[in-house]
C-alpha cells in the first residue's frame, strides 16, 4: 500500500470508530388537538454501571449533561399545576431516593447542557416505579390520552420515573 492510502484508511477506520463511539439522538413527540410536543435527547447506555446511587456519582451523569432533554411545545401545557407556555425548553431529572423532581429550564441550546438554576420555569414532583427488567439505555417517551391529557415517561436501570400534562384549553372565567 502506498503512504496516502494507508493514511486514508487510517482516517476512514478513525471516524467509523468515533461515529460508533456517538450517543445517537433519540426523539418522541405526539400530538394532541392538533399541536405537536416534542422531546429530543441522547440515550446513554448503564454499560455495565449501576447508575442510580452506584459505582457512578449519578450527580456526574448529570452534570455531563447526559439526561438534559430539548422540549419544545406548539401549545400551552400545564405540567403538574405548572403553566408551561409554548416554546422551547430544556428538561432536567433531579433524582432522590423518594422522589424525582422534573426540572423545567427557559434556558435552551449548547449552553443548556450545564444545568443553570436561575433559569428554572418550575419544578414538579415525579411519580416514580421500579422497572419490570433493566433498562440499558436511556428511554424518554410521551405518550397522549386523547385529545388534551398526556404523560412523559422516563426510564433508566430499574427506575422509571413519571409525570402527567395536559393542554391548557380552558381558561379561567374571573367570574367563576
Amino acid at each position: 500500500m502506498t503512504k496516502s492510502v494507508l493514511i486514508c484508511v487510517v482516517v476512514i477506520l478513525g471516524l467509523v470508530t468515533l461515529a460508533a463511539g456517538q450517543q445517537a439522538l433519540q426523539e418522541t413527540s405526539v400530538k394532541m388537538s392538533g399541536k405537536t410536543v416534542t422531546l429530543k435527547y441522547s440515550a446513554p447506555s448503564m454499560g455495565g454501571r449501576k447508575i442510580f446511587g452506584g459505582v457512578v456519582p449519578f450527580n456526574q451523569v448529570w452534570r455531563a449533561g447526559a439526561v438534559a432533554a430539548a422540549f419544545h411545545t406548539d401549545a400551552d401545557l400545564e405540567v403538574q399545576g405548572l403553566s408551561v407556555p409554548k416554546g422551547d425548553y430544556t428538561l432536567f431529572f433531579l433524582p432522590d431516593r423518594l422522589e424525582w423532581q422534573l426540572i423545567i429550564s427557559k434556558q435552551t441550546g449548547p449552553q443548556a447542557s450545564t444545568y443553570n438554576p436561575k433559569m428554572d420555569l418550575g419544578r414538579v414532583p415525579m411519580d416514580m416505579k421500579k422497572a419490570g427488567a433493566p433498562i440499558e439505555n436511556l428511554r424518554m417517551t410521551l405518550t397522549s390520552f386523547g385529545s388534551v391529557a398526556g404523560k412523559l415517561e422516563m426510564g433508566w436501570e430499574a427506575t422509571i420515573a413519571s409525570v402527567p400534562f395536559n393542554l391548557a384549553v380552558v381558561k379561567a372565567n374571573r367570574e367563576w
